[in-house]
């Protein structure tokens, strides 16, 4: 269930399956398309999923029955999107510090957060994320 108090302010549990992280993506950008700059459409709807996909895969290991949390804020021109799963977590600092190549096919999770997200949190066990977006100033779809 999706808790809101308007098209950017967001908070929801979902199963750790990729059929609802796809069904919560497609309803986030229902809603939000009319409101958010179109410039940042991309790159926003890229980390969701990034942060999402990642909770399922690596947090919860794709067990159905694990649940994750998630927090989509816009205050002002900054939109911050909180991603929280019940796994062990994992060594972020480590992985900050790697690189990944273009034609790597997996492992480039921390290039698109460096790429398209503004500031980039995580709390010490490395099952919760952090993500805010600095949003264009032009206008609005």
């Amino acid at each position: 269930m999706i808790h809101s108090n308007g098209p950017c302010d967001l908070h929801t549990e979902l199963p750790a399956t990729l059929a609802a992280v796809e069904d919560f993506v497609l309803g986030f950008r229902r809603r939000t398309q009319p409101v958010l700059p179109r410039e940042d459409h991309f790159a926003i709807e890229l980390l969701l999923r990034e942060l999402l996909c990642n909770a399922v895969v690596h947090g919860c290991r794709k067990d159905p029955d694990k649940r994750i949390r998630c927090a989509v804020r816009q205050r002002r021109q900054r939109l911050t999107l909180v991603v929280c799963d019940g796994g062990s977590g994992f060594d972020w600092r480590a992985a900050w510090r790697q690189s990944s190549g273009a034609s790597d096919c997996s492992g480039r999770g921390m290039e698109i957060l460096r790429a398209y997200a503004t500031q980039v949190r995580f709390n010490k066990t490395g099952n919760q994320a952090v993500i805010v977006r600095q949003l264009s100033t032009g206008e609005s779809q």
